[in-house]
């Protein structure tokens, strides 16, 4: 399985992403429907932090100068500028707006002209970035632009034309966002308005990442444990220890996990972790690859002893099993007729179960009873317990947070037999790894008991004819037969069974 791998130890912004996607391989110019699609245009550089040698992308605009207020605006009111590459280094800047700046920072001494030949000589920080810019309107797009309603934002990327998943990738990454503001601030989702997120920059931080992501044509995302850095940080409303409370939210849904430290700075951005959260899988440590790319996407600040970059690695994994979140429900029953255990795994399969248990138990007062164990995915478990509670009588069900389980992709293929002048179908269970690599076949008990029956073959012999067409089994291959239709069948239109 072809896998993308992000290193989280320094967390994540919409253009560290970007700029670590870009690097790890993925084209240029598949970001150009963006770019069509609104009045920005994606500045890729290259810079050195601590020795790193990564890729940088600046969102600008391309209508025009900013307004007149633009420098005065700052970053404060931005969650996501900690990792811009805008040579902001939270000193204190006196600007004039001749386009003749002058820096006071303590012990550093900028003189920046705006024929954009930068020159930086920091005494505590690493720059050496030359920029040659053709044309003076690149302005940085950050804090510019209309604040939109989430409703607004999902109007503009389905009026770009992305290919399906790409759009469907975005517009969950910005629910996800959406529902983060809403959360925070008691409001409904449809009525949120986004503050920074939602401005052209980071539309184009969002649907940008998830073209680039596309174009890598990858068949897995994962990233480990994301730092979120340490301190406080401005916002629109004011000082929030770090992280943010959008970055919580949107965490509290994602499938990997946080971290503080390893710096008194905000690392992870509401727009990186949203990104995130809507395409990788959370792992504890980078996985078994054999790495075919690695690629480095640099964040803004410098830190004396250590790179400030997001890692991404692309290569082919040595398989395992999915992670699947869960969460348990059981309770005990002393007085349950065999007729209601034995519905139990119908009707809760109806409610969202995916798997039932009834264990014999003995209850107090050495009475005979059941304990029945449920697994449910977490967003299920309410449901799932209010219909045990239902169809049991019980006065109460147990939550275990499990948090996961590890399973295997399955699907189902169905194979003809041939038997005499009849052909039968059987269905068939085939489990494989994360890599597709199949280690248990299975024929469905019930169409071999059918098939036995009219055949007078022995049922397991009617199974294990139907699992050796699967496995290729030439020295069965006389007693079967294919559907007619001359064609491969697809696995996936067989259906799949719920794992167990």
């Amino acid at each position: 399985m072809r896998t993308l791998a992000f290193d989280g130890r320094m967390g994540a912004s919409g253009d560290m992403v970007l700029a670590a996607l870009l690097d790890v391989g993925a084209d240029r110019g598949a970001l150009a429907p963006v770019e069509d699609a609104l009045d920005v245009a994606y500045r890729v550089d290259r810079t050195v932090k601590n020795g790193i040698d990564a890729a940088t992308v600046d969102v600008v605009l391309t209508d025009g100068d900013a307004p007149a207020d633009a420098d005065e605006q700052g970053h404060a009111d931005d969650p996501n500028h900690a990792h811009r590459h805008d040579h902001d280094h939270s000193h204190d800047h006196d600007h004039s707006h001749d386009h003749d700046h002058s820096h006071d920072h303590d012990d550093h001494d900028h003189d920046h002209s705006h024929d954009h030949d930068h020159s930086h000589d920091h005494d505590d920080h690493d720059h050496d970035h030359s920029h040659a810019h053709d044309e003076h309107d690149h302005t940085p797009a950050e804090g510019h632009g209309p604040a939109r309603s989430y409703a607004e934002v999902v109007e503009i990327v389905e009026g770009m034309g992305l290919p399906a998943p790409v759009e469907e990738t975005a517009l969950d990454a910005f629910e996800r966002l959406g529902e983060a503001e809403a959360a925070v601030h008691g409001t409904d989702l449809r009525e949120t308005h986004f503050h920074e997120v939602g401005a052209d920059d980071a539309v184009a931080d969002v649907v940008g990442a998830c073209l680039l992501l596309d174009d890598l044509g990858v068949d897995r995302v994962v990233t480990t444990p994301l730092s979120t850095g340490s301190g406080t940080a401005s916002m629109a409303h004011g000082a929030y220890p770090i992280p943010p409370p959008a970055v919580v939210e949107v965490a509290a849904g994602a499938d990997w996990s946080l971290r503080g430290g390893p710096v008194d700075a905000e690392l992870l951005t509401p727009t990186g972790a949203a990104i995130l959260a809507a395409v990788a899988e959370g792992v504890d440590h980078l996985p078994a690859l054999r790495v075919d790319a690695s690629g480095y996407g640099a964040g803004g600040y410098d830190f004396p002893d250590r790179p400030n970059v997001l890692r991404a690695l692309v290569g082919d994994g040595a398989g395992g099993l999915r992670r699947d979140d869960i969460t348990v429900l059981e309770t005990n029953l002393d007085d349950a007729t065999p007729e209601e255990l034995g519905g139990l795994q119908e009707t809760l399969a109806d409610a969202g179960a995916r798997d039932v248990s009834v264990l014999p138990a003995t209850m107090k007062k050495s009475r005979p009873g059941h304990l029945v164990k449920v697994v449910a995915r977490p967003e299920d478990a309410r449901r799932v317990a209010r219909t045990l509670a239902e169809e049991t009588g019980t006065l109460g069900v147990r939550e275990h947070g499990a948090g996961h389980r590890w399973i295997a992709d399955r699907r189902v293929e169905t194979v003809s037999l041939s038997v005499g002048s009849r052909t039968h179908e059987v269905a068939v269970k085939v489990a494989s790894d994360a890599d597709g690599a199949v280690y248990d076949v299975s024929a469905e008990f019930d169409d071999a008991l059918a098939v036995a029956r009219e055949t007078d073959l022995p049922v397991r012999e009617v199974m294990r004819r139907a699992e050796a067409v699967v496995h290729g089994d030439e020295s069965v291959r006389g007693e079967m037969v294919d559907d007619g239709d001359g064609e491969d069948d697809d696995p996936e239109s067989a259906g799949h069974d719920h794992p167990h």
